[in-house]
């Protein structure tokens, strides 16, 4: 499936009806079995519905890091987004991208 930025926000875990993904890199996940991280209340709910690489990648929970630029980030910065894409890859399904 392909997703604009509108429609991935849809599934931030607000209505409890559809799915949470969080995508990485442009490439969207299905978090909803660690809806208690990512879903509302949850410790990552500010990555829910969107791509929320450069936070990632920053170790940030501020919302102007949650963001799908990579711009300026520096090589260890794109190490540590690489160390959560594998962990994403790892734990949940693939369930389409992100299309500007």
């Amino acid at each position: 499936m392909e997703f604009t930025a509108d429609q991935l926000i849809q599934y931030s875990g607000t209505d409890p009806s559809k799915p949470i993904y969080v995508a990485i890199k442009g490439r969207v996940f299905d978090v909803t079995t660690g809806k208690s991280f990512y879903g509302p209340g949850g410790s990552y709910a500010m990555f829910a519905g969107k791509d929320a690489s450069r936070a990632l990648a920053k170790m940030s929970k501020n919302d102007e890091d949650v963001s799908p630029s990579l711009d300026g980030l520096t090589e260890k910065e794109m190490g540590v987004l690489d160390d959560w894409e594998k962990k994403f890859e790892a734990k949940y399904p693939i369930v389409g991208r992100v299309i500007s």
